[in-house]
């Protein structure tokens, strides 16, 4: 249901700054969980993502995957 992802101050905790933005609790470690695993069961398919940033993942996984020689 969001537009896009929320900006998140640099320095800041990313996914602490994602739920902080949303107005979900973000102060202990079960807030986190509780809030990420809300957040990951609304994504039903790759089309609930933003292309720009399954196009990035795939990048660091092709980057991280690689053979050293391929570098």
């Amino acid at each position: 249901g969001l537009d896009r992802w929320p900006d998140v101050p640099r320095g800041r905790p990313w996914k602490e700054g994602v739920l902080a933005a949303l107005g979900r609790p973000h102060a202990t470690q079960a807030d986190v969980a509780r809030g990420w695993r809300s957040i990951l069961g609304a994504v039903t398919a790759w089309t609930d993502l933003e292309p720009a940033l399954t196009g990035r993942v795939e990048e660091l996984i092709d980057f991280v995957t690689a053979d050293m020689d391929d570098r």
